[in-house]
């Protein structure tokens, strides 16, 4: 069974002034097609040094990063660049949204890099949009929408390019709990269709909603268990 994330000692370290302080301490793991991850931490644990690495937004110090079948651990900029946006939708705690566009040109964005027509466009994003349960709101702008429609256009501006991994990042951080547990609902359904979900948490009822729980500590991985997802309350 092949990896989607495939990880082999990954290190990094900055330097601080004349010390070089360790984040990640060689970190091997392996994340395969359709899991649903959490990857957990206290703060300074790693774990957000880990998600810019494995969302190609930083590269390691040292160790062999291989993702989707492509040696990313030494690529330039620009192919890391590429690769970023062909192969991982980001969802981030702070929505990330235009404020001046609609929910559906936002959701369409990146397709615009992507070469597409306008037609086929915002075909795609209302697609998109209706998975998220949002087109009747295609024609608002972030300030019309609340906190938890925000993030379901962000997530559906994450599936628009069909990406090999959704990367979420504290994606209820600014949401109440009732919409948290609509947001993780979305991401069940997600995984369920087939897409590799990796959540980024410090929350431990955010992280239950996920298959299999990655605990990192001083940078190296504490723990790596299987997880029985919790039941969305009605």
């Amino acid at each position: 069974m092949n990896s989607i994330i495939h990880l082999e000692e990954i290190r990094k370290h900055y330097i601080m002034g004349k010390q070089q302080l360790q984040v990640l301490k060689g970190i091997s793991l392996d994340i395969f097609k359709n899991e649903y991850v959490a990857l957990m931490g206290p703060s300074g644990s790693g774990k957000s040094t880990l998600m810019n690495i494995i969302g190609c937004l930083d590269t390691a110090t040292a160790g062999k990063y291989v993702l989707n079948g492509q040696d990313v651990s030494q690529m330039e900029d620009n192919a890391l660049a590429d690769v970023r946006n062909k192969e991982i939708g980001f969802v981030f705690q702070q929505f990330n949204l235009l404020p001046r566009l609609t929910a559906l040109e936002n959701v369409a964005l990146p397709l615009v890099y992507a070469g597409m027509s306008r037609k086929a466009r915002n075909e795609k994003a209302m697609h998109v949009l209706s998975l998220v349960n949002l087109t009747d709101r295609s024609h608002h702008k972030p300030n019309e929408l609340s906190g938890g429609q925000s993030q379901r256009v962000a997530i559906a501006r994450a599936l628009v390019n069909d990406p090999s991994i959704i990367l979420a990042d504290e994606p209820t951080g600014n949401l109440d709990t009732s919409t948290s547990y609509e947001i993780m609902d979305i991401f069940g359904k997600i995984q369920s269709e087939g897409n590799t979900v990796v959540l980024v948490t410090h929350e431990e009822d955010i992280a239950n909603h996920a298959k299999r729980v990655i605990r990192l500590r001083d940078g190296i991985v504490e723990s790596d268990k299987q997880n029985t997802p919790k039941a969305i309350p009605a």
